[in-house]
């Protein structure tokens, strides 16, 4: 990457970072306008990525710097009161996880300011060949509510760089949008992938074998919570994340808990960028247990694909149009490093 792009990434603190809008694009062929205009927000939101952190084939758009790892999940007798899914009949699942840095710079180092905030992606290989995913970050709500609003926040960031003139077109767009500066003001370095908490911005419907439904927004609840201070992640080597987790995988696993939130009335479940009360009920999935590293790490992790809006029966989509956004932009990013 050249020196100037690397600057300008640089000098825009705010950013971006994270925002894991990026994957699979079902609805590119189909017929009608909003499909197509749905298929073009996508390109344009890659486009964006691309202006910001340059092209770097063979790499994500976005959190392009991951790890591979896998494991199992088992969930909790609750889970099965709220959903009816397989996931949460209590077998053992087998799982793909990539944690993973925030921007498309895959040399960036793990203690920049930008790798905040850090992503988590799980893949469940349930029975029968069927794939569900679970696609969250370190970043307890998004910044905006659309995916026109992150378009342009991606623009405003390639059109700040450090010697435009104040006020800059990222600091207009984060006055304007005061959910941006308050979302991003919610992450910080963990000292490991291990000992972070992760959050689904998006909402989704749980429904149960009566019927029921609710909607729950996920939360990965580490075993401890561990944050660096600025000055101590600054002083960490360039790949201390990425080398870290499969160290500590040869000592033992890793464990999370999966959480859902509930909605309460009145939540809303269409707009990521407004953070449901932490008094809102929580209710135990279940645990993920992971194992060991990938040991073709770099090489898997180009191909695999992990879509937010893949699902199964007894878990739905909300009305969040962020999730449909979301899977869009990763299919096409995934073409562009797998062409």
């Amino acid at each position: 990457m050249a020196a100037t792009r690397q600057g300008h990434i640089l000098a825009a603190p705010i950013l971006v970072a994270g925002l894991g809008l990026a994957a699979a694009l079902g609805t590119a062929a189909a017929p009608g306008t909003a499909a197509a205009q749905e298929a073009a927000l996508a390109t344009q939101i890659v486009d964006a990525m691309n202006k910001v952190y340059g092209v770097h084939p063979g790499f994500r758009a976005n959190h392009a710097k991951g790890v591979v790892a896998e494991g199992f999940f088992k969930a909790a007798p609750e889970a099965a009161h709220l959903s009816k899914a397989v996931l949460f009949n209590g077998t053992s699942i087998p799982v793909t996880v990539r944690f993973s840095d925030s921007t498309g710079v895959p040399n960036l180092p793990d203690g920049s300011p930008l790798a905040n905030p850090h992503g988590m992606t799980i893949k469940f290989h349930l029975p029968g060949g069927d794939e569900t995913n679970i696609v969250i970050n370190a970043l307890k709500f998004f910044p905006v509510s659309s995916g026109e609003d992150f378009r342009d926040m991606l623009l405003a960031v390639a059109a700040s760089p450090p010697e435009a003139a104040k006020p800059t077109k990222l600091e207009q767009f984060a006055a304007s949008h005061p959910t941006m500066p308050r979302a991003l003001a919610t992450v910080a370095t963990p000292d490991s992938f291990a000992d972070e908490e992760y959050y689904g911005v998006n909402a989704f419907i749980f429904v149960n074998e009566k019927g029921e439904r609710h909607a729950v927004r996920y939360v990965m609840a580490p075993e401890r919570l561990v944050h660096l201070s600025a000055e101590e992640a600054a002083k960490q080597a360039q790949d201390f994340l990425i080398d870290e987790l499969p160290a500590r995988l040869s000592r033992g696993p890793v464990m999370f808990r999966l959480k859902a939130q509930l909605a309460a009335p009145g939540d809303s479940t269409k707009d990521a960028s407004i953070p449901w009360p932490e008094s809102n009920e929580t209710v135990e999935l279940g645990m993920l247990t992971i194992t060991k590293s990938a040991s073709d790490s770099l090489e898997v992790q180009k191909t695999l694909l992990f879509l937010p809006g893949q699902l199964i029966d007894g878990i739905e989509p909300s009305d969040d149009p962020l999730i449909g956004v979301r899977d869009g932009a990763y299919a096409v990013s995934l073409s562009r490093r797998t062409p």
